[in-house]
């Protein structure tokens, strides 16, 4: 924790145990409602509900989307019905959707319970959408206009139910269907003369996204057109909700946070890390290091397979460390860089052949200048023989082309059958290689050393 925060923590705690309620309120109420979550996450719990019942409904409902998880639960059980109806009827209804996905069905029961009608429904609505979809992050909290609405008309209507929108500065424009036709701007419509269309000055070339549409790919919209705001619509193009530009980033960050984790052989979690116990933790990581340890069996068949060889020349023994850590560090090198070409929208499998192409080519480079600067410290430093040291050196850069092979295609082929395109980065990958390079390995040291 930063020592500001730190210290405006020991503050609050000073006011409430010197019950000075009126000053607590005071100082909370400047503060940014995710600033006052992170220190409500840290204070004592049982001084949680009286924190924040002290703060007005729409700072309170604010701050309670920030919290944690176990914060939430917490304050939750305990409150009363009232103040639970309160924060729920804050809330916008794709955060109230957010927390209930994250709680047991004791307390979504209640929260359900507490909402009102047309809240609960327009919940249930969106929580039947598949998880990870447009439909499930959307809000259906959105100002609507119609065509023929003059402006004067169009301002009227975001005055009067623009205050409950999550945002007003996009305007979409709907048919008597309820199917989109257009979009317009809070700055459009005040830069316009009073008794001007909407249909006369709205943009009829609007960007949505299916309500089915993969999450990721919906901020992937939002980078690619620097977006606020993006409609949803259903399968007859009836706009249903938005998705808005802070959604997105939360989208970006857990989809990066999940790629981050497959790619070091970790079960992704929502947890952050020092709220996930010992055993989370372990249940998390060790599937992977035992599937793993099984696969790496390979590599200990091919070495005892060789046994004698490398009994006669103990100088082989010397190079296997290098040659495996080589060829693991530049496969790792070319999947990190086709998963995040692949995240972000730059590769598609028909993509393929010209990133194999390219990759031969940095490889045949790569692995020239390892096997020359490998060559030259192997005659220097470890003094073998020059038979041992073309071995080496051979196999070195053919274990780079391997494995930047291996690493550009396997990333595509997993994307293409329908796999997560991370799990097969650096762990998969790197045993592969090992098993290849060390084949490779005593291929040549068979042929050169005759062995």
């Amino acid at each position: 924790m930063d020592i500001r925060t730190y210290s405006i923590e020991q503050t609050l705690e000073a006011l409430f145990d010197e019950k000075k309620l009126s000053a607590l309120k005071d100082v909370l109420t400047t503060l940014n409602p995710y600033d006052i979550a992170n220190i409500f996450d840290e204070i004592h719990k049982e001084k949680l509900p009286m924190f924040f019942r002290l703060l007005p409904k729409e700072l309170a409902a604010e701050t309670f989307v920030e919290m944690g998880e176990e914060a939430q639960e917490y304050l939750i059980h305990a409150f009363s019905d009232r103040e639970l109806k309160e924060v729920v009827d804050e809330l916008y209804v794709d955060d109230a959707v957010d927390i209930i996905e994250e709680m047991p069905a004791n307390v979504v029961k209640r929260i359900l319970r507490q909402a009102d009608p047309e809240i609960r429904k327009s919940i249930n609505e969106i929580l039947k959408y598949p998880e990870d979809s447009a439909g499930s992050i959307m809000t259906v909290e959105y100002v609507s206009l119609r065509p023929k609405m003059t402006v004067e008309e169009a301002i009227k209507r975001i005055r009067r139910t623009g205050v409950d929108k999550e945002t007003i500065y996009t305007c979409y424009v709907t048919n008597n269907q309820n199917m989109l036709v257009g979009m317009i701007t809070a700055k459009t419509l005040l830069l316009a003369n009073e008794d001007d269309i909407i249909s006369d000055i709205m943009e009829t070339n609007v960007i949505s996204v299916n309500t089915l549409d993969d999450q990721e790919d919906v901020a992937l919209t939002f980078s690619k057109y620097n977006l606020l705001a993006l409609p949803v619509v259903d399968r007859e193009s009836r706009l249903v909700g938005i998705v808005t530009i802070d959604d997105a980033m939360d989208v970006m960050e857990d989809e990066a946070t999940e790629d981050i984790e497959k790619m070091a052989a970790i079960t992704p979690s929502d947890k952050p890390y020092l709220r996930t116990s010992v055993m989370e933790l372990f249940k998390a990581r060790i599937p992977w290091l035992l599937l793993l340890m099984i696969s790496a069996t390979f590599t200990g068949l091919i070495i005892s397979s060789f046994e004698k060889a490398l009994a006669s020349q103990l100088a082989l023994n010397t190079f296997i460390p290098m040659l495996m850590d080589t060829g693991g560090n530049s496969g790792s090198q070319a999947s990190v860089t086709i998963v995040r070409g692949l995240s972000l929208g730059e590769i598609e499998f028909k993509n393929i052949f010209k990133v194999l192409w390219k990759e031969i080519r940095v490889s045949v480079l790569c692995g020239i200048t390892l096997a020359l600067a490998s060559f030259v410290k192997i005659l220097i430093v470890d003094k073998v023989s020059l038979s041992i040291a073309l071995v080496v050196c051979l196999t070195l850069a053919c274990t780079v082309l391997f494995a930047k092979i291996v690493g550009c295609t396997l990333p595509m082929i997993a994307k293409k059958v329908g796999f997560d395109p991370a799990v097969m980065a650096s762990p998969f990958i790197t045993t592969i290689v090992d098993a290849l390079s060390l084949m490779v390995y005593f291929k040549f040291a068979s042929s050169i050393l005759g062995l």
